[in-house]
């Protein structure tokens, strides 16, 4: 465990007007050096020079994937007084929000890659190798379903397996980012003749559907797409009416790093217990986390299945 770094430390970190300037921003947003160069407009050399100097002094740490390293402040950096001061900082650096303006676009940046992914593949992703995938895993998750409900289908793609609920929930709200995904959907359900699914276009992290509005919400094979799964796991969580369910289908934690550029992934899945850790403090109880599925051929993708309830509120 990182040592609690001191107040001398935190000061000598926070004098430099550049390195507070990154502190900043990775206050508000896990960056690459990459990104900090471009929001920033310094160099390679500098950047990492300064990431240096912050994580030796206990207030950064990274978290490496592929050929790449994503910053962050740390978790637990003591007794608060970074926090006064980047406060402080927020309020009078002159470049603070011109900084956070262009942080903004970069990870907008970052999200229409993956958009663009895609609208790139709408109408034949499915007929496509799509890792995690497979039927009996899908197979697995539906025997846990309760009778017709009110179903949400978080980052629903071109709407196959939302059809697949509308046969048997009262209503499915497919929610996707891409345009062209929701476009494939719609065209599909109207020639299977089911009328029950409403398309949304939106962001699994800031979920266009009523508080309280469903009684379950599916991730199938999505949750990796999110920029920042908890939150999208928090989101699950207010849609659902009490005693309402999440239900999870992804990849198990893998090291097919290909799957970033072919499936546009933000994450290379995710462990047994860091699913459960998200869904537990997403709020949900009597959580089951399970590998349900391997595939046999290389890379022998596994499908991790996570469940879990909302708590009806306590009377007081």
């Amino acid at each position: 465990m990182a040592s609690t770094p001191s107040i001398v430390k935190i000061l000598r970190a926070a004098a430099d007007s550049n390195r507070l300037r990154i502190l900043l921003l990775l206050r508000s947003e896990e960056l690459s050096v990459a990104e900090l160069q471009e929001i920033l407009t310094m160099g390679q050399s500098t950047i990492s020079t300064h990431l240096a100097q912050l994580k030796q002094a206990g207030l950064v740490e990274d978290r490496r994937t592929g050929k790449s390293s994503f910053y962050r402040l740390m978790a637990s950096n003591g007794n608060g007084v970074l926090s006064e001061i980047l406060a402080e900082a927020a309020r009078e650096a002159k470049e603070a929000a011109a900084d956070q303006a262009a942080m903004r676009r970069v990870v907008k940046k970052r999200q229409d890659r993956m958009r663009s992914f895609f609208d790139s593949v709408a109408g034949r992703l499915g007929r496509d190798y799509v890792p995690g995938k497979s039927w009996k895993s899908v197979a697995e998750a539906l025997l846990r379903l309760m009778p017709p409900m009110r179903i949400a289908d978080l980052g629903a793609g071109d709407g196959s397996f939302s059809l697949l609920l509308g046969q048997r929930a009262t209503r499915v709200v497919a929610v996707d980012s891409s345009g062209k995904m929701l476009e494939v959907g719609r065209e599909q359900a109207a020639r299977a003749g089911i009328e029950n699914i409403e398309f949304r276009l939106g962001d699994m992290e800031e979920l266009p559907v009523d508080s309280g509005s469903v009684d379950l919400a599916f991730f199938s094979q999505s949750l990796h797409h999110a920029l920042h799964p908890a939150l999208a796991l928090k989101e699950s969580a207010r849609i659902l009416v009490p005693n309402g369910r999440v239900v999870v289908l992804d990849l198990v934690k893998h090291r097919f790093e290909e799957a970033r550029e072919l499936y546009a992934d933000e994450w290379l899945g995710f462990g047994e217990a860091e699913l459960e850790e998200m869904l537990l403090k997403a709020g949900f109880v009597n959580v089951e986390v399970s590998v349900v599925d391997k595939h046999p051929e290389a890379p022998q993708f596994q499908t991790l299945l996570g469940v879990g309830i909302k708590p009806i509120p306590l009377v007081t």
